[in-house]
This record gives structure tokens, C-alpha cells and sequence, in this order.
């Protein structure tokens, strides 16, 4: 009997709560759940929260897919509807309509957006006599500025890409008028076919790529179709097109890289970005069509340089003004200013003659880079408008790889080192400038335990050898003897205290330089090879010529530095020559030039007063006799405001580094 009456009290009971359920659901509890809809992005469920009338005026393409399609569109992200509930509120009975205010944000592809609205609630009521609330929506949940209708629409403004100008203000890479090459349909004439092949040479197109641009739907026999953009510069090109019937240009703003070849590795290029490159960018800032930075600068740089586009997100309705929702303004490129002196750069590169090689020359007072040149070089006006497969291939399989920076490249530096090696040893206590070494005939070694190799020389001398007959003759032998008699650590740690091994301190990529494979000196012979620049021992020609910076700034290696906006006289290395050291070798590196046996007697001309250290690094395979010589020459004058480091490979046949002396002649002599 019991059980029975707590079952009875238990069905009552449910009975009661069943009942009271009717009246619990409020309309600041269903605007909760639809905040909580919204924050979440879930518009079906939002949609079935709105009154019969509602959908019927709006239905679910207008709402649940106007939400989607706007939402994408903008970019719409953090967004964050907030609904505060009412301190009081009336009992659910006396009312059949409420009004609740909510506000929302959100970020855009213009920027930020929000605004406050008002949610209207009415009462219904089921014929089971089930309460619910539901919500009078229109567009202006939206926007607000979507009540009464309109529609959304975007305005861009594409950004000016940043500029590159060298010292002077002369522009490096610079957004120039190009002509936009196209046809007209209607005037191929009687052989169409046969222009096109014509058209598709000059353009380094596939006849197939003109077809389909001629077949895009919107394309009319008298409407202008563009095919490829070309430089102004290209004169010889535009000849040829223009003596095509069905060929006119249209003038357009494109990059220019005033300089050309000359300056082609530190600038680089830009091109249209590839699918790879758009998977690994900001996708928010770049598109299919976009161009980027390619190689140097402006690789480099691309995020200084590419700039943001401005949107403006605008409700347009019919009859009435445009009303800018949300707005970002147009955000250009910076335009960058290098320490370069182009015109030094120029001669440089000119005064290669098509050979391989590289340069650096540098203010040894301030840091600044005045040139950074590698030749033999690609035209990159020729590049950013694409290169027929053919021209690409023959690029790439140019056995003088001009597609290879050499500027950022390491090279065994030869006798240019050997500055350097006497330096250390003097600071060591080892290397006596006085003391002379009696040396016989071009070639020695220690001793048997050597085998058969030998370390050569190319003069012999008139008496003991020291340290400013082994400069001015550039003696191998003697510097050979000095490296075993400081010892491997000595060397190492001293190549180390001129940066040697760590990583270069510029703003350039520039390969770090090396003692050796493993960073020591453990072999005689690697140690002998490696006092006189050879065996392992590689360095950028920017680092050598940054090296001599201590011998004209007081013992201290200043920092090179390549924007103008950079700190100038900054030191990179402290006190690493004493005054001693560098009084000696700054006499010695002169007699190198002025002494009639000097490796470098051809630059004792002019007025410049030149100063400095020939090398030729013998780049020859075991067991060969001879083979490849690189010639270097870094040399300074007497005004001291520049030092020119500089190496031409394959000079064995050229006579080794006097072609490079030369050179470096040629250069003092064209910028006096």
C-alpha cells in the first residue's frame, strides 16, 4: 500500500513540473541561446528561432546564406555578440512582446566593425498551450544599415610597392610606365597563324597561350587583348613587335631595374607568385595574381616592400549615397635607401668584361657598402615578365653561372690573406718583421714526413726573406713558415678575432666564412696552406675587404651596414691591430704598389696613391699539375674613404691577378 502511494505521489509530482515548464521559458533566455547561436556561427539554428513572419519575409537563402556569403566575404573573424540581461523584468504573463538591446563586433578585411541593435520578442503559444518566444528578425541584424534593404560592396586600392634607391637617390628597382603588349583580333590579317609563331617568339609565349587569351569570352575583333608586359628599355624588342600588324601597347605602371645586370643579384627581381608561394604567404595579403620578390632585395625585403591594400566596405541602396561601413586605408610600400653607390657599382661590374667573379668595396670609416657586384649577371627587367622556356634553359646551363650570387658566396681569398696572417702573428710575438728567413729556390717543405708536397712560391730572393719582401713579393714560403711557427690554435683564434667562422654581421644574407672543414688546423700542411689563404679557408669578398677596415680605424673592424638608415661607424671587432701593427703593414701594403717587384706595381699610377694585396688562389684537384686560379686584389688609397675587394676567376690565362690590378686601375680612374 505503501509503494502504491509514493508512485501516485511521484506521478503528481511530475504532473506539476510538466505543467509548470509551460510558463519557465523567458525571452532573455532564448536571446541567450540565439548570442550563443550567433557567436558560434551557426545560422540554421538562428533561423529556426525567428517568427513564422520573419521567414516568411526572409527566407533561408536571404539569412542563413546572406550571414555565410557576407561573413566570408569580409573576412569577418573575432567576432563577438554580447546580450546583457535586464536587472528586472516583468512575470512572463503580463507580457507578449519584448525588446532586448545586444551589441556586436567583429574584426573585417577593413577593420573593425560594430553597432548596437534591438531584438524583438513576441509570445506564442501552441495549440497545447505551449509558451514560446520568438524573434522578429530583419536584415538589420545584419547591419543596421541593412533595414530597409541594400546591398554590400567593396572598394580597393592597391598599394604602391616600395622602392629601392641607392645613396645618391638613384632608383635600383622603381615602379616605372611599361607597356602592356596586346593585339587586336580584327587585324591579324591573312596569315594569322604565321604572326602568332611571330608574336610568340618575340613574347617568349607558346602560340597556345595567345590562343586561349584570344578566346576568353569577353574578347571582340576590334577590343585590345594584352598578352605580356615589356620594359620600355627593351627597344630592340618593341621594334620588332611594332612592325607586327595586329600588335599596340597600352602604357601601364610595372618595376624597372634602371641598372640592369650591374645591379641584378642585390636587387633582384619580382614575378608572379606561384602556388607554392601562396600557400606559405599571408593569404589575406596576397592573391593568384599577386607579384613578389624573387631573389634579393626584394625577396629580402618583400614585407617592407609589398605594401597592404586599402578596402573600403560600403552599403549601397538604390536612390541613396553609398554609407562606408568600414575602412582601411591604402598602406604603401616603404621605400628603402641603401648605402650603395650605384654608379661605383656600375663600373664595377663593366669592368669585368663578361668574366666571373665578385666585389665588394666599403667605406672602412663609416660601415657603408658601396658596391656588392657578381658577374657575369641576368637581366632582371627580363625576368620579371617571364623568359621563354628556351632563354631560361640557356641561363641555367651558362657554364659561367650567372644565376649564381657570388657577392654572397665564399671563396679561398689566396695571398689577400696574408695581411691578415701577420697581423695575428705579430700580435702573437711569433712573427718578427725584422727577422729574415734564408730561403732557396720556388719551393720547400718542412720536411720528409710532407711526402711529396711542396709549398711554391713565385719569385725567388736576394737575401733573407722578411715580412716586407714577403708581402711586396707575396712569398707562400715564408708566410707557410710563419703559420707553423704560431701554431694551428694560434692562427685559428686569431682568424676568430676577425670573424672568421661566426656568422656575418650584415643585413644581407652573406655566407659566414671558414677556417677549415672542422673549424681546426691540425695538419702542418693544412696549417701552411691556410697562412698564405689556401687550403680550406674561405671568405665573401665583403668580409676580406671588411677585415682591412681594422688597418684604417685604429685596430677595429667596423660593422659594414647596407641601408643608409643603418648606425654608421659602428664596431664590429675592438682594438684587434695595435698601432705598431698596423703602422707596419700600412707601409708595407704601400711598397706593394710603389716597389718595382710589388705584385701590384701596375696601380702605382695616377694620384690615388693606391695601397694594398694581390692574391691568386690555385684552385687545382690532387694529383693535377695546374688548374683554375682565382685573382684577387683588395686595395685601398691613400684618402682612405674606400676599400675595393675584388676576385676574377679563371685568371690563369689572364696573368693571374695583374688582370685583376688592372681592373681595379680602370675603376679609381673612372670614379676620380
Amino acid at each position: 500500500m505503501k509503494k502504491s502511494w509514493a508512485i501516485f505521489v511521484l506521478i503528481i509530482m511530475m504532473f506539476l513540473i510538466i505543467g509548470c515548464s509551460k510558463d519557465e521559458v523567458t525571452p532573455e533566455e532564448k536571446m541567450k541561446q540565439f548570442v550563443s547561436e550567433w557567436n558560434d556561427q551557426k545560422y540554421s539554428n538562428m533561423y529556426d528561432m525567428l517568427s513564422k513572419e520573419a521567414q516568411s519575409s526572409f527566407p533561408t537563402d536571404q539569412v542563413v546564406d546572406r550571414y555565410k556569403k557576407i561573413y566570408g566575404d569580409l573576412g569577418v573573424q573575432n567576432l563577438e555578440v554580447k546580450y546583457k540581461k535586464p536587472d528586472s523584468e516583468k512575470e512572463d504573463k503580463d507580457r507578449e512582446k519584448v525588446t532586448l538591446p545586444f551589441s556586436v563586433s567583429m574584426d573585417s578585411v577593413a577593420g573593425p566593425i560594430s553597432f548596437d541593435y534591438e531584438a524583438t520578442w513576441v509570445k506564442t503559444e501552441n495549440k497545447d498551450e505551449e509558451i514560446n518566444w520568438v524573434l522578429q528578425w530583419d536584415p538589420g541584424f545584419i547591419f543596421p544599415q541593412l533595414k530597409d534593404g541594400g546591398e554590400i560592396a567593396f572598394e580597393t586600392e592597391k598599394p604602391h610597392r616600395g622602392e629601392i634607391f641607392d645613396r645618391n637617390q638613384s632608383g635600383l628597382a622603381v615602379n616605372e610606365v611599361i607597356y602592356e603588349i596586346g593585339v587586336v583580333p580584327e587585324k591579324f590579317g591573312d596569315n594569322p597563324e604565321e604572326t602568332k609563331k611571330k608574336l610568340a617568339e618575340l613574347l617568349g609565349m607558346d602560340v597556345e597561350a595567345i590562343d586561349q587569351a584570344l578566346n576568353t569570352d569577353w574578347v571582340e575583333q576590334n577590343l585590345f587583348v594584352p598578352l605580356k608586359k615589356v620594359p620600355t628599355t627593351n627597344k630592340e624588342l618593341l621594334e620588332k613587335l611594332f612592325a607586327l600588324e595586329p600588335v599596340i601597347k597600352r602604357d601601364t605602371t610595372g618595376r624597372m631595374y634602371p641598372y640592369g645586370k650591374a645591379t641584378a643579384h642585390l636587387t633582384g627581381y619580382i614575378g608572379k607568385i606561384t602556388a607554392e608561394e601562396l600557400e606559405e604567404v599571408d593569404s589575406s595579403l596576397y592573391s593568384a595574381n599577386d607579384m613578389i620578390g624573387k631573389r634579393g632585395l626584394e625577396q629580402l625585403f618583400e614585407n617592407r616592400l609589398k605594401g597592404e591594400a586599402g578596402v573600403k566596405i560600403l552599403i549601397q541602396q538604390e536612390g541613396k549615397e553609398d554609407v562606408v561601413l568600414a575602412e582601411k586605408q591604402v598602406k604603401h610600400g616603404e621605400n628603402i635607401q641603401l648605402t650603395i653607390d650605384a654608379e661605383l657599382q656600375k663600373e664595377i661590374f663593366t669592368s669585368y668584361q663578361d668574366k666571373s667573379g665578385t666585389a665588394a668595396a666599403i667605406n672602412p670609416k663609416t660601415g657603408e657598402t658601396l658596391a656588392l657586384v657578381s658577374s657575369p649577371a641576368f637581366d632582371p627587367n627580363q625576368l620579371a615578365y617571364g623568359i621563354s622556356q628556351k632563354d631560361w634553359d640557356t641561363l641555367q646551363n651558362d657554364p659561367q653561372s650567372p644565376l649564381l650570387n657570388r657577392f654572397a658566396a665564399t671563396f679561398a681569398p689566396g695571398s689577400a690573406i696574408k695581411p691578415i696572417t701577420a697581423a695575428i702573428g705579430l700580435k702573437a710575438g711569433t712573427l718578427d718583421p725584422d727577422e729574415g728567413f734564408e730561403i732557396n729556390g720556388l719551393d720547400w717543405q718542412k720536411d720528409e714526413s710532407w711526402g711529396n708536397y711542396k709549398v711554391t712560391r713565385v719569385s725567388t730572393s736576394n737575401g733573407p726573406v722578411d715580412l716586407e719582401d714577403a708581402l711586396i713579393r707575396s712569398d707562400n714560403i715564408y708566410f707557410a713558415m710563419q703559420g707553423l711557427k704560431m701554431g694551428g690554435k694560434t692562427l685559428v683564434d686569431g682568424l676568430q678575432s676577425f670573424g672568421v667562422g661566426e656568422d656575418f654581421s650584415f643585413t644581407y644574407p652573406i655566407e659566414k666564412s671558414t677556417v677549415s672543414e672542422d673549424g681546426k688546423l691540425d695538419s702542418e700542411v693544412l696549417l701552411a696552406d691556410t697562412s698564405y689563404g689556401q687550403g680550406q679557408l674561405q671568405m665573401s669578398a665583403l668580409h676580406l675587404a671588411t677585415t682591412y677596415t681594422s688597418l684604417l680605424n685604429d685596430g677595429n673592424i667596423i660593422k659594414p651596414i647596407l641601408e643608409t638608415s643603418e648606425t654608421k661607424s659602428e664596431v664590429w671587432k675592438k682594438e684587434v691591430v695595435s698601432s705598431d701593427t698596423i703602422s707596419i703593414l700600412k707601409d708595407d701594403l704601400r711598397k706593394v704598389v710603389t716597389a718595382s717587384n710589388g705584385t701590384a706595381h701596375a696601380a702605382d699610377v695616377g694620384n690615388f696613391n693606391l695601397a694594398g694585396k694581390t692574391g691568386t688562389a690555385e684552385l687545382k684537384k690532387a694529383g693535377e699539375e695546374s688548374g683554375q686560379e682565382n685573382g684577387w686584389f683588395v686595395v685601398y688609397p691613400e684618402s682612405e674613404d674606400l676599400i675595393l675587394s675584388m676576385m676574377v676567376e679563371h685568371t690563369e690565362e689572364l696573368g693571374g691577378s695583374h688582370f685583376v690590378v688592372d681592373r681595379a686601375v680602370e675603376i679609381f680612374q673612372a670614379i676620380q
